[in-house]
């Protein structure tokens, strides 16, 4: 999945500022700084997002009104990276291999699930 950009309104507080995200209805966070503010919107995005089969398409910041003293910024997510941040548990995967490719791997003390892993990255051209 590619990145999107979901624009998002913030509210000055007496500390810190309150986050809306209005293409996500009910999707709500705080932070005591701006930049806090904007990394917990991020991962109140990604919160939000994880249990839909389907991203919602972000509107287009230019049609957002937005009253002062509240301000609108664009907050960017990325699917692939919130999961690897926050999805890491492992799956048992079965695969098979020739007998005499194992043989040669396990004598070199290979270890197959970093082999899969590498190679998996490197086919899908993840970091």
């Amino acid at each position: 999945m590619k990145k999107l950009y979901y624009p998002a309104i913030l509210h000055p507080e007496e500390v810190g500022y309150s986050v809306s995200v209005p293409d996500l209805d009910g999707c709500f966070t705080q932070g005591e700084t701006l930049a806090e503010a904007v990394e917990m919107a991020e991962d109140a995005i990604g919160l939000f997002l994880d249990g839909l089969k389907a991203a919602p398409q972000p509107s287009d910041p230019r049609d957002i009104a937005v009253e002062k003293p509240d301000f609108l910024v664009v907050i960017p997510y990325d699917d692939l990276g919130y999961k690897r941040r926050h999805n890491t548990r492992a799956v048992k995967k079965t695969l098979t291999i020739p007998a005499w490719l194992n043989e040669a791997a396990e004598s070199e003390h290979i270890n197959f699930s970093g082999v899969l892993q590498e190679g998996l990255k490197k086919r899908l051209n993840i970091e």
